[in-house]
């Protein structure tokens, strides 16, 4: 193996471990129906993180309205099911094309923005898509909307069977995780990193950074509006509050607390924020209590995220080692 080789699998080796478990689980005591909903769950909700984690990292894009890509990937579910339409090559890429849409449009117009101002805009349009649904009585409105049955493909049921599922969702992620750090190691990503550290340089050397950017919005849109699809069809049901800014605050502390800049802590931070929140509802009544300051002690001790604390923890030892000490004394 040559040493490039080395230095990217060392990069990604935490995220490379993450999936060989998810791979590994179904056979290793997870394979019940409820911890196999939990997982795919989790992954997921990982696919939306790591779309947005290339908005935040690659970008430099902190968006508070990617939710409603979720929403909408997930409506579209709805209202093929209550027109009798379950056919997955038409619903999916249906859903994925209406999140794609929004994402044109919406950032046809914040990305004239930046900083704070970015921030608000992708909440308001995001504010805009929840009341929006909200009102679609035929949908449900407020109530939420129950699927009749999960989406099929090719008339065969495959998505109601939890193991397939599971691997779909987990074939899914890997490639959402693989094309994205494909993405940004790519020239595309070049540009929109050197927007990110510097939009007058990057001018000055004749790169426009909005296109880039809206292009790199419209796909992380596309990615939210497939795991949209995605959780419509694990949960079966669907409501509003899936677009709520709250549930976009959740997928950006997904990415800050895998670590920012890295797509494979995206996947790592919404395993660890879903899994902590099932374990904690199971043991405390307000759960929330704890969840939270947990949530703001990892955000102080773990500046580089849980990619990063391997590295802290060896540097730590290191540093605690008497042979280190002996040396700097």
């Amino acid at each position: 193996m040559t040493a490039p080789f080395h230095k990217t699998l060392r990069k990604h080796a935490l995220a490379l471990v993450t999936l060989l478990a998810l791979a590994a689980a179904p056979f290793l005591g997870f394979g019940d129906g409820f911890a196999l909903s939990l997982l795919a769950r989790a992954m997921i909700l990982g696919m939306a993180a790591v779309s947005l984690s290339l908005l935040v990292g690659g970008a430099g894009l902190v968006s508070l309205g990617h939710a409603a890509t979720m929403g909408i990937g997930a409506y579209a579910v709805v209202a093929f099911d209550a027109a009798g339409v379950s056919e997955g090559l038409i619903v999916f890429p249906a859903a994925i094309a209406a999140a794609a849409l929004y994402a044109l449009v919406t950032g046809a117009v914040s990305l004239r923005t930046s900083g704070v101002h970015f921030i608000m805009i992708t909440l308001a349009f995001g504010q805009m898509a929840f009341f929006t649904t909200s009102s679609f009585s035929s949908l449900g409105g407020d109530d939420g909307y129950t699927l009749y049955a999960r989406t099929e493909w090719l008339g065969s049921r495959i998505l109601d069977n939890r193991l397939s599922f599971h691997f779909l969702c987990l074939g899914l992620l890997a490639l959402v995780w693989v094309g994205g750090t494909l993405l940004l190691g790519s020239r595309f990503g070049r540009v929109l990193r050197a927007a990110r550290e510097n939009p007058q340089r990057a001018l000055a050397v004749g790169f426009q950074p909005y296109p880039y950017r809206l292009v790199a919005y419209v796909m992380a849109g596309a990615v939210g509006g497939l795991s949209g699809a995605l959780l419509a069809n694990a949960t079966e049901f669907v409501s509003p509050a899936l677009l709520s800014w709250t549930r976009s605050g959740e997928l950006l502390f997904m990415v800050i607390l895998g670590g920012v800049g890295q797509l494979g802590g995206a996947i790592l931070g919404a395993l660890a924020i879903v899994l902590l929140e099932e374990t904690l509802s199971h043991l405390l009544v307000y759960w929330r209590l704890v969840f939270g300051p947990l949530l703001v002690l990892s955000a102080l001790f773990l500046p580089d995220g849980l990619v990063g604390a391997p590295l802290r923890l060896r540097a730590a030892f290191r540093f605690a080692s008497p042979k280190r000490r002996n040396a700097d004394a």
